[in-house]
């Protein structure tokens, strides 16, 4: 009859190497789970971050503009519009000066 190698402790100690390929095997798989683990901790604290704040209900923007972009800064708030223009707003809501880059 053939030889039963389905002995994995009689095996190893023929191949003494079979330990070494056990041992990185199982090394790599605890390595992929932890950077899963890793990767979905990351997604999920980068979506459970606030939406960007609305822009003030103070302030008006001119006839036909939609904001595209909002910076809020210490003393003004920076409305960038659809056409490309910079609006800049005091923090009282106040028109101070328009820009066509």
């Amino acid at each position: 009859m053939a030889q039963d190698d389905s002995d994995w402790k009689q095996v190893a100690k023929d191949v003494p190497e079979l330990r070494l390929l056990k041992t990185l095997v199982t090394g790599l798989a605890l390595v992929m789970g932890l950077g899963m683990i890793a990767l979905v901790a990351l997604l999920w604290l980068r979506f459970s971050q606030p939406v960007l704040p609305d822009l003030p209900l103070n302030i008006t923007l001119p006839e036909g503009a939609q904001a595209q972009a909002v910076t809020f800064a210490r003393d003004w708030i920076v409305v960038v519009t659809d056409a490309g223009e910079v609006l800049l707003y005091d923090r009282a809501g106040k028109l101070r000066d328009r820009v066509q880059p």
